[in-house]
């Protein structure tokens, strides 16, 4: 099932950009605002899974006017131009 906005259960799920390149994960949901890491290592992506990581100086906020799709597997960017 596709929808286009975020909640909790998206934390740890790949961030594709329009073409399908992984640009990130997402690291933490706060507030309804996706936190994105844009490097993150096999520990990051297993603490996002379980629930235990916080968005980290290094993780930027996701403007959910930029998703285009969010899947059981990955949040799809809209295209920029």
């Amino acid at each position: 099932m596709e929808r286009d906005h975020i909640t909790d259960d998206d934390e740890g799920k790949a961030v594709v950009d329009s073409h399908g390149e992984k640009i990130g994960m997402i690291a933490e949901v706060k507030s309804g605002t996706a936190y994105v890491n844009p490097d993150p290592g096999l520990a990051d992506t297993l603490r996002s899974k379980l629930g235990w990581s916080e968005a980290g100086e290094d993780d930027y906020p996701l403007e959910e006017g930029r998703i285009h799709t969010v899947t059981d597997d990955e949040i799809r960017l809209k295209d920029t131009f």
